[in-house]
């Protein structure tokens, strides 16, 4: 049997290897070298982080806050160099959940 760590290390490379992944790494380089894209990408990703603390301790958004995040997803959805990303790791993300239900399928059955 194979190393479980050798297994990993060739699962990382595959995902790597995926067009999608390409597609993607592509998607975020378009990003760097585009300006306003890379700010609007910058405030939205350190907004949603702000969001996802508020969360995990407890706290929703304000209505406020709400509305600044779906605003930030318009601007994103009508920047064409960040709408590609976002598709791309859409995609990408497919793989992602399908080798997660693959990889964590053992431990799932420890607890039926």
């Amino acid at each position: 049997m194979a190393n479980i760590y050798d297994l990993a290390n060739e699962l990382e490379r595959g995902i790597r290897a995926l067009p999608e992944y390409k597609k993607a790494k592509e998607s975020r380089a378009a990003i760097e070298a585009d300006v306003t894209a890379k700010e609007l990408f910058k405030e939205f990703t350190d907004f949603q982080q702000g969001l996802y603390a508020k969360l995990q301790s407890g706290q929703m958004p304000t209505a406020d806050e709400q509305a600044k995040m779906q605003e930030l997803g318009v601007k994103m959805q009508a920047t064409p160099v960040l709408k590609a990303y976002f598709d791309a790791q859409q995609a990408l993300s497919v793989y992602v959940s399908d080798i997660e239900k693959i990889v964590f399928e053992p431990l799932q059955d420890l607890l039926n």
